[in-house]
Order: structure tokens, then sequence, then C-alpha cells
């Protein structure tokens, strides 16, 4: 995020076929969809992180921003991405999760009708340690299936919320994030760098499944892939 949209495809395209753009700030795909289209690469995309809330109990700010991210659906098909990833929101007090949960649910079911409509496969993914977070835990799976939405597996996110063996065991990812950390905190570490068997994690991912690594850094990228190329031979 520290390069320009176009810098950041052009490094990521001398090394790899595919990029994950998460579409705020500088790499804004509404600002600067146009960008993609210079590049060879395979997409998959990942709705904006800053002031959107699909849980939000304040009925305006969750259709704007259910509304943002239907329209960004719209760009994915432009630019052929595979995945389109959505965090599932977030509730700041106790007293409000019951109106934020039945807010969420209603995201889910508009989420569900647009992607009737669209070539791009809406993932939801799992949060991490965070207690403002909807999605921790696998149970949340069975809203997803009964709406036939995707499922984002953060690896990460699910280490640190220590039901990363529950989260392989329930399978159906369509979508992975690969990073690293000791089990406490979304570090974001390289892969390797943490406690998390990757090799184990790697046999059990469906093959079908898109993957990016997401550590913090460009160099942690290319330790995290020597990292998992070792693990998967």
């Amino acid at each position: 995020m520290d390069r320009t949209h176009w810098e950041a495809l052009g490094l990521i395209s001398g090394r790899m076929g595919r990029a994950e753009i998460l579409s705020d700030g500088p790499h804004n795909l509404f600002r600067f969809e146009e960008v993609c289209h210079s590049f060879d690469l395979r997409y998959t995309v990942h709705a904006p992180v800053a002031d959107i809330n699909i849980a939000s109990e304040n009925e305006r700010l969750r259709r704007a921003a259910f509304g943002v991210i239907e329209d960004l659906a719209e760009v994915c098909d432009r630019i052929g991405a595979e995945r389109l990833v959505v965090h599932p929101g977030h509730v700041w007090g106790a007293e409000m999760r019951s109106a934020a949960q039945a807010a969420l649910d209603r995201s889910l079911d508009d989420l569900a009708a647009v992607q009737q409509e669209v070539n791009v496969r809406f993932a939801v993914e799992n949060m991490g340690a965070w207690e403002i977070c909807f999605f921790r835990s696998p149970e949340f799976l069975d809203r997803l299936a009964a709406r036939d939405l995707g499922f984002a597996l953060d690896v990460g996110h699910a280490h640190a919320n220590g039901n990363l063996e529950a989260f392989l065991e329930r399978e159906g990812a369509i979508h992975v994030h690969l990073h690293d950390n000791h089990g406490s905190r979304d570090d974001h570490l390289p892969c390797g760098n943490g406690s998390i068997d990757f090799r184990r994690v790697m046999a059990h991912l469906p093959p079908d499944a898109t993957m990016v690594v997401e550590p913090n850094s460009f160099q942690d990228y290319e330790r995290s892939l020597e990292h998992l190329r070792g693990v998967s031979l």
C-alpha cells in the first residue's frame, strides 16, 4: 500500500501470475480500475476495510456499505477477478450485538442475491481475535452455506483464535489468505516465522481454492513463497 497501484502490480507481475487488490487508498478500484487492464495478471479483490461495516445496525449505513460492495462486484467482473473478499462486519458494544447480527444477516441475504447477477464469487473472511468482530469461529460457516456464499479462510486469523484445525476440518474454503503468527496476535508474519504448521495447512486446502500470501512487506512475501514451496514438496 506504500506504492501506487501501477507500481504494485508491476512488482507482483514480475514474480507471480496473481494479485489480490485491496480496493482502498492508493489502490481504490473505483479510481484506478484501468490500471488492471495493463497487466497480464489474474485478480482477486478485497473489498474496502476502512469505513465499511455490513453489520451496522444503522440501516442507512449498512445499505451504503453494501452498495459499495455491490458496485465493486461490477468492477471485478470488468477486470476478470475470480473472488471478491468481504469482511463480515463488527459491533462496538455487547448491548447492540443482537441488532448488529440481524443487520449482518440482512447483508448476507443481499450478497446472496447479487451473487446471482455477477461472475465474481463472494468470499466472506473469518476475522481475527478482536471481540468486536463477527465470524471468528467455524459455526458461522453454516450462515454462508445456507446462502451459497463463499468462504475465505484467513489462516492467520484462525490461528490467533485457536481454531485453525477446526476450520481445516470443516473444509470448503474457496479462497485463502496465508500468513503466520504465534497464536496470540494477528502479526501477519511471513509464513514459517510463527507457529503455524503450513505443511498441514497446505495439505488440507481444496485444490481449486485461490490463494494469496498476506504478510506485512514485499520481502516477507518472498520469504513466505520460499517456505510454502518447501512444505508443499
